[in-house]
């Protein structure tokens, strides 16, 4: 798997792991300063031995390149920060369709639902869904239930009678 990071980043992380074992380190100690495996950082150095600096050169990303700029995407982060309804949509539910929709009317890039579900969890969102609340629901009438009748309605061990040890659970 590709270590996550620029090329040109990558590229500075390689030519100071070889800087770092020519000064005298091991090849365990590099690899543990930058939280890489010791055999890339043995590669890197016979690379650079056989190629020169060429061998450590940054390479292009691999892969298609990405459909949205960086910028699109803070965008389309800014938009999931907002509520659904300020964009035109009925309800407060963002759905990858409405947001691929969104996608394709502002900068004409068409992406799968699908594909856009994979791509938010991978930068962190998860699926979620607002918790529906009755519209009858009287906060200040459950909380002087639960502080006048519940106490008296909750069931107690026989007559009030201490449990046995064995009875209980740990921790309560």
């Amino acid at each position: 798997m590709r270590t996550i990071g620029s090329p040109a980043e990558l590229e500075r992380r390689r030519r100071l792991a070889v800087r770092r074992v020519r000064e005298g380190y091991s090849a365990d100690e590099v690899a543990e300063f930058l939280g890489v495996n010791p055999g890339s950082v043995r590669r890197w150095v016979k690379a650079a031995r056989v190629a020169g600096g060429r061998g450590l050169a940054a390479r292009p990303t691999p892969g298609r390149p990405p459909k949205l700029t960086r910028t699109q995407e803070k965008v389309v982060r800014r938009w999931l920060a907002e509520c659904p309804t300020e964009f035109g949509f009925p309800t407060e539910l963002w759905t990858c369709p409405r947001l691929a929709w969104l996608i394709h009317r502002e900068w004409g890039v068409r992406l799968n639902p699908r594909y856009l579900c994979r791509w938010l969890r991978a930068r962190g969102f998860t699926p979620q869904r607002p918790r529906r609340v009755p519209r009858e629901r009287d906060e200040r009438a459950i909380a002087d239930w639960l502080e006048r009748d519940w106490p008296r309605t909750k069931k107690t061990p026989a007559g009030g009678a201490r449990r046995s040890p064995w009875s209980m659970r740990a921790g309560c």
